[in-house]
């Protein structure tokens, strides 16, 4: 039998390792709804803090700087 080239064994390694997260993501899921967990809402994106939760954490917040944030 020839010899595998070693890009083609690092490619087939790369492709077990992206089906098996992938499997697991699906029993991760199965197991999700078997369990009634309900889903989180919102994307998870990003949001922007206001001056209260800024002021909330401690964080200094002046009245001036959000004024000049506005115009």
């Amino acid at each position: 039998m020839g010899k595998r080239s070693k890009t083609g064994v690092l490619k087939r390694l790369r492709e077990v390792k992206k089906a098996e997260k992938a499997a697991h993501k699906r029993e991760e899921m199965r197991e999700r709804k078997e369990s009634g967990v309900e889903e989180p809402v919102g994307g998870g994106g990003s949001t922007l803090a206001t001056a209260e939760d800024l002021a909330g954490y401690g964080f200094p917040v002046d009245e001036e700087e959000e004024e000049q944030g506005e115009d």
